[in-house]
């Protein structure tokens, strides 16, 4: 059956920013799927939630609570992974982001920070990774771009760098890294998360986004989550060094920040 292709029955994942929005919904979809799955995120209660509907699916969680934003951080959550479940086979690096803000205000200090946060701490989880997911015999490494990376729109230089780097990090590690670990991107657009609260609760700006989308609609979480599965899987097993764009056809940012020109 080709729906057999998308189990992971037996497998061990790592997801990054799992309590709430993607994150969360990634780890119950691989958790649906068969695996054991990592939690982390800053907010014990969230993970604890997320780890509840995963043992209703009848798998186990296993809970860290972290402050992700440095690298060290992440890098620990490998050995968590082999001490709790003995193995790894999955890495999703979801965590990430950075506040819109204007090229002017844009200290050297921002950017680098961006990246550190979308690019750094998504290398120290990969690279601590590697042992463990050469020992199980191969995996799947899986990182959250945005459509930020690959066009352009005022407010969103650092963040958009950040994630355009990420982009090209995750070609250049499937490179190092073929052919017993696969590394590959989603680039989500606009899903309803919380990052995207102010426009989901507000009626006027929804309806502005969705008419600039292709699609007509913002993405649910559950988008994303469906397409890691599918990277992370044994579906995805001749895929490799890709960027997967889930974002509802965008070509251009759906609702724009209104910064004027500069005088």
């Amino acid at each position: 059956m080709i729906l057999d292709r998308f189990r992971l029955t037996g497998k061990v994942a790592v997801v990054t920013g799992s309590g709430r929005g993607i994150g969360a919904a990634t780890a119950l979809a691989l958790a649906e799927a068969g695996a054991d799955v990592v939690l982390s995120a800053r907010t014990r209660e969230q993970l604890d939630e997320v780890a509840a509907r995963i043992a209703d699916a009848g798998r186990k969680a296993h809970v860290v609570p972290a402050d992700l934003t440095g690298p060290a951080a992440a890098g620990m959550l490998a050995d968590a992974a082999v001490e709790t479940f003995g193995r790894l086979d999955v890495v999703v690096n979801n965590v990430g982001g950075t506040f819109p803000r204007p090229l002017a205000d844009t200290s050297t200090e921002f950017l680098e920070e961006a990246f550190r946060f979308n690019v750094g701490t998504a290398h120290a989880l990969t690279r601590a990774a590697v042992p463990a997911l050469l020992e199980a015999g191969g995996g799947a490494i899986v990182n959250v771009s945005s459509v930020m990376g690959r066009v352009s729109g005022r407010g969103f230089l650092a963040y958009g760098t950040a994630k355009g780097a990420l982009a090209q990090y995750t070609r250049l590690a499937a490179a190092d890294l073929a052919p017993k670990i696969r590394v590959n991107a989603v680039a989500v657009g606009s899903v309803a998360t919380s990052a995207l609260q102010v426009v989901v609760d507000n009626p006027a700006l929804r309806e502005r986004m969705e008419a600039a989308t292709p699609l007509r609609r913002i993405g649910d979480p559950e988008d994303i989550a469906a397409a890691i599965l599918y990277l992370t899987s044994p579906a995805g097993s001749y895929v490799t060094g890709k960027v997967l764009q889930v974002d509802g056809g965008q070509q251009a940012p759906n609702l724009e920040l209104g910064l004027p020109d500069l005088t």
